[in-house]
């Protein structure tokens, strides 16, 4: 099936691009085909944000007199709650401290902001491409990127074949996937996208930049009585439970927002940099709604949705680049996410814009430019691949650029000195040398590698649920939507060279810190009885010998990467499921 553009990914990066790339075809009269697939059973089934949006892209994007916010509303009946009160807490065990507004980085301000559901918004504009003439295909997942022939130029990308039981034979529902192709690729598949990370490393976009490095978002939905909620508020935390001493190095805080009609948006992020192998998230944001100061939010409430996925937070010094012969990378994918504002969506939608107005100039206006597959219906297969370099020009050129160079070394002081100098050094730029500091710091190393042997840490004792406010993590679970076809091949697979690794590494040396980190329940090691070959004097075989393995659960996946990312010596390779599997989020 060929397309003039092809978009792998649903979220908002992606369907800037297409809604980017139609505007721009009415406008000059021109006609392309463009294409999103999108792995999740429908758009926003994947998508998962805080939110507190910055809406300056978006009012970029749309037309002057497009009125988003009720647009939205009437859509799907999802509010846009413009943020009427923000607050910094510093929490110790039994109290807090609020830090004065004043003395908060300027990033962290959210005035003209609008906390929001970042799954509806993509489904809303999702509607509004699919208004504008792009083709939109839910349920479709790329698992593999195509190439030329001589391996030089991304074409297109192939979906993951369906019906295949776990012993890898066909079933009676058996369907082979697809190869999509196009004269550009645009992968906005988010953070550590499967695809996008394979064209990093093919392309070697990264060369010459810090390694990229990763926070796991672990988020709540409550609803709860009018009469405790406060539409508009703003409210972040740092401190208990993550980090109990000013030179603490565990990055990360917590968020809680205020939603109308009725709804507050809770959770953690966690740096996955973080050293103990013994912390538990999931865990730890459980124990942090009962904060004296916290858990009054959620009285009287129900937690309605649950959810995790990891976030970039290596920011400007781990920009890769951004395009390659047929192709570019879009919003999470590159890692365009401002970690001191805690906020992406904005750069990713104004990521898509740009490489549309991009790929539009390289296609059509460009040497004469192309016969459009609108008009054709095909691709020469002769023809020479485009890599539209304007693309990363003109993110060079923008306000994101500027925005994410500000706070480039801001993560880095955090990494390097804890979280109070860390956050001192973040105020001295925001308020006084607003990036203009003559020095970069890089970052080198793994998140996977910063994880220190057990041995020198003592096992975290975290207080159980009550079923009411805390909960356990499969119970939480069941309010994802999380479903996969249980007669299909895993989709995390463990390296065939890292074999050794799990039962070996993980578990011996680092106390098996994926039962811990994981989100989802997916690891446990389990008991596994095996007959020692011990013979005693009389010829009697000696008793058996309990040995633990390591069980994967794949099918209570919820996508949010951290496995691919934490695993000691990155032993998992995190592939796609079919089509439409893992969560169902709808108010995330």
């Amino acid at each position: 099936m060929p397309f003039d553009v092809l978009i792998v990914g649903g979220g908002p990066a992606g369907l800037s691009a297409a809604i980017r790339l139609r505007q721009l075809c009415e406008k000059n009269g021109k006609e392309l085909s463009i294409c999103v697939v999108e792995k999740g059973s429908e758009i926003g089934a994947h998508i998962l944000s805080g939110n507190v949006f910055d809406p300056r892209a978006l009012e970029e994007l749309l037309p002057d007199d497009a009125d988003w916010i009720s647009e939205l509303n009437d859509f799907n009946s999802s509010a846009a709650t413009a943020v009427t009160e923000d607050a910094f807490l510093a929490l110790t065990p039994e109290g807090s401290y609020r830090i004065p507004n004043a003395l908060l980085p300027s990033q962290l301000r959210n005035d003209g902001n609008y906390i929001i559901s970042l799954g509806q918004l993509c489904r809303y504009l999702g509607n509004k491409a699919e208004e504008m003439g792009v083709e939109i295909y839910p349920g479709f997942a790329a698992s593999e990127v195509l190439y030329d022939e001589g391996g030089d130029a991304v074409v297109g990308v192939a979906t993951r074949d369906v019906g295949i039981g776990k012993d890898g034979k066909p079933k009676s529902t058996f369907e082979r996937g697809v190869a999509l192709r196009a004269r550009q690729t645009l992968f906005a598949e988010g953070a550590r996208g499967s695809c996008s990370e394979s064209l990093i490393s093919k392309f070697d976009l990264r060369a010459g930049k810090s390694s990229q490095t990763y926070g796991l978002g672990i988020k709540e939905v409550w609803e709860i009585p009018e009469e405790n909620h406060k539409p508009g508020l703003v409210q972040h935390t740092l401190g208990y439970p993550l980090q109990s001493a000013p030179f603490d190095k565990t990055y990360g805080g917590t968020f809680l927002y205020h939603q109308e009609p009725n709804l507050v948006l809770a959770g953690i992020v966690v740096g996955l940099d973080y050293p103990d192998p013994y912390l538990n998230p999931y865990k730890e944001f459980q124990r942090w709604k009962t904060h004296p100061d916290i858990r009054p939010h959620f009285e009287g409430g129900t937690c309605v949705s649950y959810g995790a996925r990891v976030l970039n937070e290596g920011g400007f010094n781990a920009l890769p680049k951004l395009t390659f012969p047929g192709g570019a990378l879009l919003g999470c994918s590159a890692g365009f996410l401002n970690v001191v504002k805690i906020k992406g969506s904005h750069t990713a939608i104004k990521s898509g814009a740009v490489a549309a107005e991009a790929v539009f100039d390289a296609l059509l206006n460009s040497d004469g430019g192309v016969e459009p597959v609108a008009e054709s219906g095909e691709i020469d297969p002769n023809e020479t691949a485009i890599e539209a370099t304007k693309y990363q020009d003109g993110m060079d050129d923008s306000w994101v650029n500027e925005e994410l160079h500000q706070v480039r070394n801001c993560h880095e002081a955090f990494s390097r000195w804890g979280v109070l100098p860390g956050l001192a050094y973040t105020g001295l730029v925001c308020h006084v040398t607003k990036g203009a500091e003559p020095w970069t710091w890089t970052h080198d190393g793994r998140d996977a590698d910063a994880t220190e042997k057990a041995e020198s840490f003592v096992p975290i004792d975290y207080p159980p649920p009550d079923g009411v406010l805390t909960f356990d993590l499969l119970t939480n679970l069941q309010r994802s939507g999380t479903y996969h076809d249980d007669d299909q091949p895993a989709h995390l697979r463990i390296k065939t060279e890292l074999a050794n690794v799990p039962e070996g590494v993980s578990m011996s040396v680092y106390a098996a810190p994926e039962q811990r980190f994981c989100p989802a329940g997916v690891y446990e090691y389990v008991e596994n009885e095996q007959s020692s070959t011990t013979t005693s004097g009389n010829g009697a075989t000696g008793g058996g010998e309990k040995k633990k393995q390591l069980v994967i659960n794949a099918q209570n996946c919820v996508h949010c990467k951290c496995c691919s990312i934490k695993m000691p010596h990155e032993y998992i390779d995190w592939t796609v499921p079919e089509g439409g599997g893992g969560p169902n989020y709808q108010c995330m």
